[in-house]
């Protein structure tokens, strides 16, 4: 083993694979949590289809048997080029050789962050079983109005963003109204329960082919759910959310719309897009620095056709085995092969 020193910021997709995949070096792996998580399924973890258990496992017992992988929870508050190290909010600054950046992303309210407290996201397992605890009230209240008062309790979800996570989540609280109607909440009515899916573009899944979008419509107009296209949102309150001069009463508002890359990639002095992604090389190198590598959702890599890449799991894997390789090989820039 050499004595080079990787520091790996971020344990989700692409800072799990690239440590896995380092064989020939000290690393140490940084992430404000103590476990990776399954990002994709947070969504069932907010519905109640899975237990926060299901989808999150600790870093520690990943790398239990990887003797070369040192595991630390902490905030990366700041990245120091020139002197090689990463600072931390609670423990003393890790000094580094090779730095891999991989922070993951957060919520986008494209200047409105004040929206975020009545419009949560899902970034976290926190937000998670926040957003399954307030839904599952939701329906207990319903419940209990329409057992009570025999009226219509107006149970009505707002999911604001047509892209994977939003058309999941409106597809799975669907099919819980569904399936729990009759059996969980003997007193409610499908009428009950209003389903809304915004979209600003004009059409779901704006990233996929326009036949998956199309086809997706289809089956959550099916289930019940109601798509707007074409509806940027204006404002959101504790009451609701305006699109354009219309106004939809809700309290049961999430946030899907967009991310927004951490803001610790401004330490890091280097380009960035409108998102804050780090426009990396060919290499996924910062620029004036051969071994500073941002990967995930952090990176504005460009694709073979010229496009960036999107910002999902599989690409973030094969990032991460992509640098790790060039990290055992110790290859220099001029060897370096595109990823």
């Amino acid at each position: 083993m050499t004595d080079t020193r990787v520091v790996i910021i971020g344990g989700g997709f692409g800072g799990l694979s690239a440590a896995r995949g380092l064989w020939d070096s000290h690393v140490t792996l940084i992430d404000r949590a103590n476990h990776h998580l399954f990002q994709p399924l947070l969504y069932q973890v907010a519905t109640a289809a899975l237990s926060p258990g299901d989808i999150a496992w600790p870093l520690r017992t990943v790398f239990r048997r990887q003797r070369n992988v040192q595991v630390m929870m902490d905030d990366v508050v700041a990245i120091d080029r020139t002197k090689r190290v990463v600072r931390l909010q609670q423990s003393p600054p890790v000094l580094f050789d090779v730095l891999i950046v991989a922070p993951g992303s957060r919520h986008a309210y494209f200047g409105h962050d004040e929206w975020e407290s009545h419009a949560p996201g899902i970034k976290t397992m926190t937000d998670a079983v926040r957003l399954r605890e307030k839904m599952l009230m939701a329906f207990e209240e319903a419940e209990r109005h329409r057992a009570t008062s025999g009226s219509s309790p107006h149970l009505t979800f707002v999911i604001v963003g047509g892209g994977p996570t939003g058309v999941e989540l409106a597809g799975a609280l669907a099919e819980i109204g569904r399936r729990a109607m009759g059996p969980d909440y003997p007193h409610l009515r499908t009428e009950d329960l209003s389903i809304i899916l915004v979209e600003a573009g004009p059409r779901i899944l704006p990233g996929f082919d326009r036949a998956l979008s199309v086809k997706a419509a289809g089956a959550l107009t099916h289930m019940g759910v109601t798509i707007k296209p074409n509806s940027p949102v204006t404002a959101v309150t504790p009451d609701g959310v305006k699109v354009g001069s219309e106004w939809i009463l809700s309290t049961h508002i999430v946030w899907a719309a967009g991310n927004r890359a951490s803001s610790l990639l401004n330490t890091l002095s280097a380009p960035q897009d409108s998102a804050g992604r780090i426009r990396v090389q060919s290499d996924l190198t910062i620029p004036d620095d051969p071994w500073i590598f941002v990967i995930g959702d952090a990176a504005h890599c460009l694709g073979r056709d010229g496009s960036p890449l999107p910002g999902v799991a599989p690409v973030a894997m094969q990032q991460g085995r992509y640098v790790a390789a060039l990290i055992n090989h110790h290859l220099p820039p001029a060897e370096r092969s595109p990823f």
